[in-house]
């Protein structure tokens, strides 16, 4: 009995892997390219590509349970598609699949947009999967480090309504044990979705006050500034990336990513330990 994990080099899909194999299960990891590929011991590397249908194929071969994957790019909704449709052509009931929270909500933004498209195809289909809705990614605050400590700004245009942000560990440990409970199943189990969420939901002006703490110094938030932001994007990333996370931004700005009664409370249980924060995170990576 085989798990296949998609997106296995990035940051959750490492995590996913190192959890299942921590807990002994037998892990196949499907990556673009093996020489970037570190797993522990005993994990199964596979070369392949998730528009590439034969590798596909090769890879879901004698597969029990899929774990899907998709990184923001241009075609990730087609990639999710086949992915899904080789998985039932290769008979796989078990699959836990990494949606987006309020992926139903933020419908002008492409990359929820295309994860609520995933969702429906599952749902449409009859796939027995479990949906994972993470929120905002604490780990994105890597990206913005150098600015807060140089600049003394937290720059993201987060908003006033709230973003319940989540450690990719604690996501990467709950798919592994949704996987291995799909996985140990006498039979496929049906349809859920969980909402992952950290313990804490934060506007701009306490996420500055948090890195002010650890710092040690005042960090200011400037503001709402969308457009500056995207431009600020520009700087690493394609046009089309950095308009959709402007646009995920100004959904911050209107709608936030506020969890569901019982949320932490779920994940808390699942996890049999509390969720980490968002303090904890920023002192790790402030140093």
């Amino acid at each position: 009995m085989t798990i296949l994990v998609t997106g296995a080099t990035g940051n959750v899909g490492r995590n996913v892997v190192e959890q299942l194999s921590s807990r002994g299960a037998d892990v196949r990891a499907l990556v673009r390219d093996p020489a970037k590929a570190s797993f522990p011991a005993g994990v199964n590397v596979v070369h392949g590509d998730l528009l590439d249908v034969d590798s596909l194929r090769g890879a879901m071969s004698g597969v029990s349970t899929l774990f899907l994957l998709n990184g923001v790019v241009a075609d990730e909704f087609t990639q999710a598609l086949i992915a899904l449709n080789v998985a039932r052509e290769a008979g796989i009931e078990r699959i836990v699949y990494l949606s987006v929270i309020h992926s139903d909500v933020y419908v002008n933004v492409p990359h929820f947009a295309g994860k609520f498209g995933v969702e429906r195809m599952i749902e449409q289909q009859g796939l027995n999967a479990t949906i994972l809705r993470p929120a905002y990614f604490m780990d994105n605050e890597i990206t913005i480090k150098d600015v807060v400590t140089g600049y003394g700004i937290y720059p993201m245009p987060i908003g006033d309504k709230g973003l319940a942000m989540v450690d990719a560990r604690d996501v990467g440990e709950i798919a592994a044990i949704e996987l291995i409970r799909r996985e140990q199943s006498a039979t496929p189990l049906p349809l859920t979705r969980i909402n992952l969420v950290g313990p804490d939901t934060l506007i701009g002006a306490s996420a500055a006050a948090i890195w002010s703490d650890v710092l040690g110094r005042t960090i200011a938030f400037p503001g709402y500034d969308t457009a500056a932001f995207e431009q600020s994007l520009r700087r690493f990333m394609p046009s089309w990336m950095a308009f959709d996370m402007r646009l995920m931004a100004e959904r911050f700005l209107t709608d936030g990513m506020l969890p569901d009664s019982g949320d932490v409370d779920r994940l808390t249980t699942l996890l049999g330990r509390p969720l980490r924060s968002y303090r904890d995170y920023v002192a790790q990576i402030a140093g």
